[in-house]
């Protein structure tokens, strides 16, 4: 069956930060799946190449990168490996992200920095240094994954709140900057059930206080990073795409 051609990623290079799990796996798939050669980075070298083989399997090319999502040594050497292995990038997905729970007034200072350069730090630096680079080329589309968090009433994650409220701001902005070649938009992520829910009490994992009533499977953000990625919202930039079940 021949794809949509507003979903065909064939012949196109896509980034996807915490690639080996949870959300970032789900999009590694999907983007696979339909075309895409695929370069899958994480801190565990050896899980982004199970990811990887995966993705071979398909007929497709990927790369695993072991990397620091957090440091900025570690997002260069990123951009460096993906341009010397397949020469561009089309598509960057900053979906790295840690978000432990803690007392605001237990956060220790490590716990703060840790939690902003994750969420906020590295994906700037990558966000940036890719951008610059699309602009100057065939131009590109970043995706930001941000929270609902950034925006709602989050009592024990503050640094967290705050780091994704810097992404959203950090997406508009980049919109504008790299505009008009470069796309920029986030997907405001509600609660999912990821590597992080299996901490959740059980009712936690069987409802949550959204419209649907209920946590996304992680499969469910896939449609939305689809279209984000994709020609499909070729006049869509500086969005905060709200995929939450309902939240608001």
């Amino acid at each position: 069956m021949t794809p949509d051609p507003l979903f065909d990623f064939t012949g196109k290079v896509i980034v996807v930060t915490g690639g080996s799990r949870g959300l970032g796996y789900r999009m590694v798939k999907a983007y696979a799946e339909r075309g895409a050669d695929v370069i899958i980075a994480s801190r565990k070298v050896e899980n982004c190449e199970k990811v990887a083989e995966q993705v071979r399997a398909m007929g497709r090319k990927a790369l695993a990168v072991g990397m620091h999502a957090g440091r900025w040594a570690g997002c260069d050497s990123l951009v460096e490996q993906a341009y010397d292995t397949f020469g561009r990038v089309d598509v960057l997905v900053n979906n790295a992200g840690m978000s432990p729970a803690c007392p605001s007034h237990e956060v220790s200072e490590a716990l703060f920095d840790s939690v902003l350069n994750l969420n906020f730090k590295g994906p700037f630096r990558l966000a940036s240094q890719v951008a610059h680079r699309m602009a100057q080329a065939d131009g590109g589309a970043i995706i930001n994954i941000s929270s609902i968090a950034s925006t709602r009433s989050s009592p024990g994650v503050v640094p967290y709140s705050g780091a994704k409220a810097a992404l959203n701001a950090m997406t508009v902005s980049l919109a504008r900057e790299y505009a008009p070649k470069v796309r920029v938009n986030a997907i405001v992520a509600g609660p999912f059930l990821t590597d992080i829910a299996e901490a959740w009490e059980a009712e936690k994992r069987e409802k949550q206080p959204v419209a649907l009533g209920r946590p996304g499977l992680p499969e469910e953000i896939v449609t939305a990073a689809l279209m984000l990625a994709s020609p499909a919202s070729s006049y869509t930039t500086g969005v905060l795409l709200p995929v939450d079940g309902g939240s608001g």
